[in-house]
């Protein structure tokens, strides 16, 4: 379990991070951990699945990714295995492919000259405006730093060696610069039945700025980020993680100050006005047949639940 437990850790500490990578290194973990089981396949498997599963209770995409590939078949504990490994890569071309089919897709709705807000680092927007700047569309891109982590830098370097034109901005600014701003493209951590997002703390006031201002929101999520969960009443839970990466020092243990960080927050569908997938740009209130259609689940109201890569074929 060596293999998984370092894992699972990164995770924790968000060595690794962002959803779909999240979502893709818990299906190679899981595949990396079955080549080397030789005996009691399913009960090493299912303590596996549970450790990673355990990290981050928010992103929907490490749910998902899991139940894919722990829904192996197989009479032998050598075709069992064999089983999951295919599904692991399965799910693992899937993100690939994913990705690809939104940066596609969202390009299009980049206009020429436009100025482009984004907020923490989402694989699948990034892969929206390098698509756009590949097309040869003159774009910049205006930053959050995304607090306390920070994702926000690892956005404007990966875009600026890109050759993206970035500009960073702390994220108290954001209504400040919403005048300069053409469209905003954030990622997603989960979009729920009813068309919600629940993405990266401060994304909702964006949204809401961006509302205000009358400039066009648009949420870059994979298929595999639809919550089947929410279909069945499940609400999300929101992550909140350690104060010590907000603040440290004497505030920290002040008997009268208490410091809070939720990692996400909540942005109704009534601020979201489309959302990119790899099988198109949808409205957010078309979240239940995403789920209902290529998010099927075996029995409903039960906890096994089957994704379906089919539409690439």
């Amino acid at each position: 379990m060596e293999v998984v437990e370092n894992a699972a850790k990164k995770i924790e500490d968000m060595e690794v991070r962002g959803a779909a990578r999240i979502a893709m290194f818990a299906a190679e973990t899981l595949k990396k951990y079955a080549e080397m089981v030789d005996r009691n396949f399913d009960d090493e498997m299912r303590k596996a699945s549970e450790r990673l599963m355990n990290t981050r209770p928010t992103a929907v995409s490490l749910f998902n990714a899991i139940n894919y590939v722990m829904s192996y078949s197989g009479d032998s504990e050598e075709e069992k295995k064999m089983s999951l490994i295919r599904r692991a890569e399965e799910f693992i071309f899937w993100v690939d492919t994913a990705r690809e089919k939104i940066g596609r897709i969202g390009a299009k709705r980049i206009m020429d000259g436009s100025t482009i807000m984004t907020h923490c680092n989402s694989s699948a927007a990034l892969s929206i405006i390098k698509q756009a700047f590949d097309d040869g569309k003159d774009v910049r891109v205006i930053a959050t730093e995304s607090r306390p982590r920070h994702q926000g830098h690892l956005t404007a370097r990966e875009l600026a060696d890109h050759g993206v034109e970035v500009t960073l901005i702390v994220d108290s600014a954001v209504r400040y610069f919403m005048k300069e701003v053409d469209i905003v493209v954030v990622g997603a951590d989960t979009i729920t039945v009813n068309g919600a997002l629940i993405n990266k703390i401060g994304t909702s006031q964006i949204a809401i700025t961006a509302k205000e201002a009358r400039v066009p929101f648009m949420v870059a999520a994979e298929t595999y980020k639809f919550s089947p969960k929410t279909l069945l009443g499940e609400l999300v839970v929101i992550e909140e993680r350690d104060p010590e990466e907000v603040i440290r020092g004497e505030l920290l243990n002040h008997p009268k100050v208490k410091v809070r960080n939720p990692a996400f927050d909540v942005t109704p569908r009534d601020y979201i006005d489309l959302i990119i997938t790899e099988i198109g740009a949808i409205p957010p209130e078309m979240a239940y047949i995403v789920i209902r259609d290529h998010l099927g689940y075996r029995e409903f109201g039960g906890e096994e639940i089957t994704l379906s890569p089919d539409h690439y074929d």
